[in-house]
């Protein structure tokens, strides 16, 4: 068994924010093993509670990505959480959402928020970002034929690189008692458009970008109807679209500084780094 003083179980472990979340507490001493379905250092699947105690055997910390293209899933949080308060966890730290208070009752983010504000066995953490800059570098929304589709009627999004959610949320897990019940807001520092965004882009790789501005049942059943999320997801779909089109979208603020000692990366610094994701052209 692993020493549990020193020893992060990092949920999601080979996701986006898991991998590098992981890869950070190693290089501060710390020891992280990774957990998910396929990859990782070990199996972790939320439908398979045999595979939760192997994971949290040994470890005082958890970083909690719930079940990904999920609505309903706090039940199933909440028996994770029973076992980790059996087994010594000590301190968690959540990946939730920006404007998580005002998600739609039938999606349990909120829930898994409140049931960890109840537990008095370890202390907690929550993380509620922006949407990630890597949305545009990967499938979420690729530029297809020159184009970003997504539906925002303009509305703008302090979009953070998931390199800086990851860093603070290292900081609550090294040093979970300076953190107990934080919550923090990772955003970038600018709020962007869509359209802008694809400016940025174009910028950097020297080919066109543009914003196809789409409408949101459209945009929504074409997901569905292509099998890219499950019928009951589209209501999530919808709340996080609506968020940026309302003009709720994220907004920036300090706390990536304040938490880890630097500024939020830019989305200009962001595309330069990742200019060959796109493939469009020649980077400038």
């Amino acid at each position: 068994m692993i020493d549990a003083q020193q020893t992060t179980l990092v949920l999601g472990g080979t996701g986006r924010t898991g991998s590098l979340v992981a890869r950070k507490l190693i290089e501060r001493g710390l020891n992280a093993r990774t957990a998910s379905r396929h990859g990782a250092d070990v199996l972790f699947d939320w439908d398979a509670p045999a595979t939760h105690a192997r994971a949290l055997d040994g470890v005082d910390r958890v970083y909690l990505v719930t079940p990904v293209l999920r609505i309903t899933y706090a039940d199933l949080v909440s028996d994770f959480l029973d076992r980790a308060a059996e087994t010594g966890v000590r301190h968690v730290t959540y990946l939730s959402t920006h404007g998580s208070e005002q998600a739609p009752s039938k999606v349990d983010i909120r829930a898994v928020e409140l049931d960890l504000a109840r537990r008095g066995a370890f202390t907690h953490s929550v993380l509620r970002p922006a949407w990630v800059m890597q949305n545009f570098s990967d499938e979420h929304l690729p530029v297809i034929e020159g184009a970003i589709t997504v539906p925002t009627r303009g509305g703008a999004e302090a979009f953070v690189d998931a390199t800086d959610i990851a860093a603070v949320a290292v900081e609550t897990l090294v040093d979970p008692d300076a953190h107990a019940g934080a919550q923090y807001a990772p955003t970038g520092p600018q709020s962007l458009t869509v359209g802008e965004v694809a400016a940025i882009i174009a910028d950097v790789t020297g080919t066109p970008v543009s914003h196809n501005d789409i409408d949101a049942d459209a945009w929504i059943g074409g997901a569905v109807a292509a099998g890219l999320v499950p019928g009951d997801y589209a209501v999530m779909l919808r709340w996080l679209t609506e968020t940026i089109s309302s003009g709720n979208g994220s907004r920036p603020n300090d706390d990536i500084e304040k938490v880890t000692g630097r500024p939020p990366t830019t989305f200009q610094e962001f595309a330069r780094r990742n200019a060959a994701a796109w493939n469009l052209g020649a980077v400038k």
